[in-house]
């Protein structure tokens, strides 16, 4: 009965044994065997040792399974992302694990640029248009057109084989096409960030045109208003004069009939009868001109009326244009005043447009300061093999080419000096015969 214990327990130990030889004869097998890169060798090494250790967060207790090969698989697809904005060979990149954050961090910084111009521009359209569709579709075409820009910028740069003043001959143009897209995706940003203070500026500067408006509308209906006033005066100086003597002329005979004036005689009727006749005359004389005085003063009142209620027309249409939208170059000037009236605001103005504008030209800027790697090494010498191959393909097409036409004019040579041959010997043929 005690010998059934004991061969479970060798059958158990002969059971570690087959697992654990077994384990290395799958690690001999993968190593050295069966050829794979180093760094999957090293993850399959890692996940064997650790086939027994702790649980894991599936619940495997730390087996292989496809999932733990798909994530690395999903983290290198998304690095490779960036190297393709920085306009890397990604195949080839992958050879150099030391220049991969490198190049990531360009992408990285490529990819931001897009997302600031795609701000600007979307920015600079709203503030034009109003209309969150225009927007949009203009940020993201604004933001595509700047993201290859930088991105052609950064791949076209060469680092190996190319000596520091041709690669600074090359990198003075791209800064300053960076540097114009920079200052060109800064300008919108700037705007956005001072909108209050833009806005505030805005009611100012529209106060003031309003105010210049008004000066400019007086000037010109000033001579039209004083010609029209001093017609007007001229007109109500004569009617009153008249309208005066016919009121002495009245009051006269009047005071005469009374007794209170003239000869202080009452009932005196041939003086009355006088006087009177004299207002009568100085009235039928007086009125027509009083009508024309009237007719006059009413049509300088109405040109007054025309030339004042025209200016206030004008004024307010002008003020309707100003209570509109604002827009982008009104929002760009009150920004240019609060910059030049407050240091404060122009140091700011000037530390954001440097800074957006170091980050457009980061790309460029930190490809040529940045020392030759392997990568570089390994793409110039891919392409200098491509082109040398391409040219040894040339060369040998050209040379194929010129021995093919060489033995064309051999032959051709040949057969004149056959037909010459010929053409010698029938001669001789023929004189021969005529001499026989």
């Amino acid at each position: 009965m005690s010998s059934l214990p004991l061969s479970g327990c060798v059958f158990s130990l002969r059971s570690e044994i087959f697992i654990v030889s077994f384990t290395l004869s799958s690690v001999i097998f993968r190593f050295f065997i069966v050829p794979t890169s180093a760094p999957q060798n090293k993850l399959f090494l890692i996940k064997l040792i650790g086939m027994n250790s702790q649980p894991s967060a599936n619940g495997q207790n730390g087996l292989l399974t496809y999932s733990s090969f798909d994530h690395h698989q999903k983290k290198e697809r998304s690095s490779n992302f960036l190297w393709w904005c920085a306009g890397a060979h990604q195949q080839l990149l992958k050879q150099y694990p030391s220049e991969h954050s490198k190049y990531a961090g360009i992408g990285g910084v490529i990819l931001a640029t897009f997302v600031l111009a795609g701000i600007a521009g979307g920015y600079a359209v709203y503030s034009v248009f109003g209309s969150w569709l225009w927007t949009i579709v203009f940020a993201i075409v604004w933001g595509l057109i700047i993201f290859n820009f930088d991105r052609f910028l950064v791949s076209t740069m060469r680092k190996y084989g190319v000596s520091r003043g041709q690669q600074i001959k090359m990198a003075v143009p791209r800064l300053l096409l960076a540097l114009l897209i920079g200052v060109t995706i800064a300008r919108p940003l700037e705007l956005k960030i001072f909108e209050k203070e833009i806005d505030v500026k805005v009611a100012e500067n529209r106060h003031k045109k309003m105010l210049l408006n008004d000066s400019l509308l007086n000037l010109e209906t000033t001579s039209a208003i004083k010609t029209a006033e001093a017609e007007r005066s001229r007109l109500i100086g004569r009617k009153e004069a008249l309208e005066d003597t016919l009121h002495r002329l009245q009051s006269a005979y009047v005071q005469e009939a009374d007794g209170t004036g003239g000869s202080m005689r009452r009932g005196i009727e041939s003086l009355t009868l006088m006087k009177q006749e004299a207002y009568t005359n100085a009235v039928r004389q007086y009125t027509p001109e009083l009508i024309q005085l009237r007719s006059g003063i009413a049509y300088q009142d109405s040109i007054l009326s025309n030339v004042r209620g025209t200016t206030e027309a004008k004024r307010k249409v002008y003020e309707g244009d100003l209570a509109g939208k604002v827009g982008f170059l009104e929002r760009n000037k009150a920004l240019s005043d609060l910059a030049s009236e407050e240091s404060s605001v122009w140091w700011s103005n000037f530390l954001l447009s440097l800074l957006i504008i170091l980050i457009e030209i980061g790309p460029v800027l930190s490809k040529l300061i940045l020392n030759v790697g392997p990568y570089d090494i390994a793409l110039a010498k891919e392409e200098l093999l491509q082109m040398a191959e391409s040219e040894h393909q040339l060369r040998t097409q050209k040379e194929m080419l010129i021995d093919k036409h060489k033995l064309i004019r051999q032959r051709k040579k040949e057969v004149s000096e056959e037909l010459v041959e010929k053409l010698t010997q029938m001669q001789r043929e023929n004189m021969q015969k005529d001499l026989d």
